[in-house]
């Protein structure tokens, strides 16, 4: 694909900033997007689509005349329900109205998630059969996604939850991390006490996500939403176990009852067969890989002076 264009609203984010990155790697012209940090890898447009009209946005696509657009906005942690519907919603709608102004018609992966889904019942997979979303969150994704599948030339990539380097700070593993550098620094045991870790997830690498995004950039297929995943539900506690094993770094961990803990999505797991049939995608990473990439970008250069993976050691309540 030498040659070619993308443009990522959303490309400094973690999602989008790998997309951006495998893009490139692979012959692409990548222009990221986003309200705030520049991206220090990609030439880099200031832009908020929550006040950008339609018209201007158009021009812009129009100046750049993209092959591809990617939506990787929306993707958020610590948001109330309203913001969520700005973030997911709003800014999505802007951007269709500008697509239906502008000159071209690009090709357009969104992003969407597996939070789009209800509650469903455990050791089965998400489907869209299933009950409504029960989060704000979810809610605000998904009406997104019905908007994208009816515009020409687009596909909807539901994600299920993507671990990897450059996971935000603020996400369980990222606050985890930060606790067990923390206790590192100062050459102690770290401390952990977490809200109750019962759910089941499916994760996905992030590198896989954005390679999944690749595919779908040319791959024969429209109006279609398309659910990407490892197909495997996972307990959240063995991901921070996993976590504190590669770090290396002594720990107890608890858990105990926040009051409003338990959630309706206690079970989420994906049925990758449709990206395997539809883009001809499958994840590579394992989780171990996963968490090894994520530990050595969030330590930096504390993982050398701790001696990288150790082997952990871990005690429990």
């Amino acid at each position: 694909m030498t040659g070619h264009r993308a443009i990522i609203f959303g490309g400094t984010g973690f999602v989008g900033s790998h997309i951006a990155d495998n893009l490139a790697a692979h012959g692409w012209t990548v222009r990221t997007t986003a309200r705030g940090t520049p991206s220090p890898a990609h030439p880099f447009h200031p832009l908020d689509l929550a006040t950008i009209s339609p018209a201007e946005l158009a021009a812009f696509l129009d100046t750049h005349r993209p092959d591809l657009v990617v939506n990787a906005t929306g993707s958020s942690w610590g948001l109330t329900d309203d913001q969520m519907s700005t973030r997911c919603l709003t800014l999505t709608r802007q951007l269709l109205a500008a697509l239906a102004l502008s000159q071209r018609t690009p090709r357009l992966v969104h992003l969407g998630s597996v939070l789009e889904y209800g509650p469903t019942p455990p050791g089965t997979a998400v489907r869209s059969q299933g009950p409504p979303p029960e989060t704000g969150y979810g809610r605000a994704k998904l009406a997104a996604s019905q908007a994208v599948i009816a515009a020409p030339n687009a596909v909807v990539l539901r994600l299920s939850n993507a671990v990897g380097p450059r996971l935000p700070a603020s996400s369980l593993l990222g606050k985890v991390a930060a606790t067990l550098i923390q206790a590192a620094q100062r050459h102690e045991p770290a401390h952990l006490s977490l809200s109750r870790l019962t759910a089941h997830r499916d994760y996905i690498d992030v590198r896989d996500a954005a390679e999944a995004v690749r595919a779908a950039a040319t791959a024969d297929v429209s109006g279609e939403i398309i659910d990407i995943g490892r197909g495997t539900a996972v307990p959240v506690r063995s991901l921070v176990d996993l976590l504190i094993e590669v770090a290396g770094i002594p720990a107890t961990l608890t858990e105990h009852d926040n009051g409003d803990w338990r959630s309706t999505m206690d079970w989420i797991q994906v049925d990758p067969a449709r990206a395997a049939t539809l883009l001809h995608w499958q994840p590579r990473h394992t989780l171990l890989d996963s968490i090894r990439a994520f530990w050595s970008a969030a330590a930096g250069h504390s993982l050398t002076a701790l001696g990288g993976d150790r082997g952990g050691h871990r005690e429990r309540p």
